[in-house]
C-alpha cells in the first residue's frame, strides 16, 4: 500500500513537463543573414513564449511563441519600415508570426530538436529547431535555432530583394524561471 501511495505522489511530477516563465528583460529573439555580401542582424522587440519543458519528459514538452512582426529592429528605421511592407512581412495584413511545437526528439548524440509549425504571412510550414536547455549556477536557459528559407513564407520573393540571402538564421536565448 505504501508503494502504491508513493507511486501516486510521483505520478503528477513525471507526467508533465515543467512550465517556465520567460525573463523578457534578459531574453532575446533574433535573426541574421547576408545583405549585399555583408552580414546583417535583427531582433524582434515584442514576442511572447509559453514554455513547458523537461529534458526527461520530452513527450509533454511544448513551445508556443507569438511574434509581433512590426516590432522588427535591425538598427535601420528605413530597413525596418521596408520589412513591414507587403513585399516582406506585410505586418499590416499579417501582424504576427506563430510557432507551436508538435513533438521533440533526442538524437543519438543527445541533442534535442523540436518539430513544429511556423506561420508567417498566412503560410504554415514545418520547422525544426535545435534545442539547448541548460541549468548552470542557478540560472536556467533555453537556446533554440533554425535556418529558414525566406521564400517558403513569401518573404521578399520579387527580384527587388535579390541582395538578401535566401537562408535566414533565427535564434533565441531565453532566461527561464519556474512558474
Amino acid at each position: 500500500m505504501r508503494t502504491f501511495i508513493l507511486c501516486l505522489l510521483l505520478l503528477p511530477v513525471a507526467a508533465f513537463a515543467r512550465d517556465w516563465n520567460v525573463d523578457m528583460a534578459k531574453s532575446g529573439l533574433g535573426f541574421d543573414g547576408i545583405y549585399q555580401g555583408g552580414a546583417f542582424a535583427g531582433k524582434f522587440e515584442k514576442w511572447t513564449a509559453a514554455i513547458s519543458y523537461d529534458e526527461t519528459d520530452l513527450a509533454h514538452a511544448k513551445f508556443d511563441v507569438t511574434v509581433q512582426l512590426a516590432s522588427t529592429e535591425t538598427g535601420s528605421s528605413e530597413r525596418d519600415q521596408t520589412l513591414a511592407t507587403s513585399e516582406f512581412f506585410d505586418s499590416a495584413k499579417f501582424p504576427q508570426a506563430h510557432f507551436v511545437t508538435s513533438s521533440f526528439n533526442r538524437g543519438v548524440d543527445g541533442g534535442v530538436t523540436a518539430n513544429g509549425m511556423l506561420t508567417i504571412r498566412g503560410q504554415e510550414k514545418p520547422v525544426v529547431l535545435k534545442v539547448k536547455f541548460a541549468v548552470s549556477g542557478g540560472a536556467t536557459t533555453l537556446d533554440v535555432s533554425t535556418i529558414l528559407n525566406r521564400f517558403d513564407f513569401g518573404l521578399g520573393a520579387s527580384g527587388d530583394w535579390a541582395d538578401i540571402s535566401r537562408d535566414i538564421n533565427v535564434h533565441a536565448h531565453l532566461v527561464l524561471t519556474p512558474k
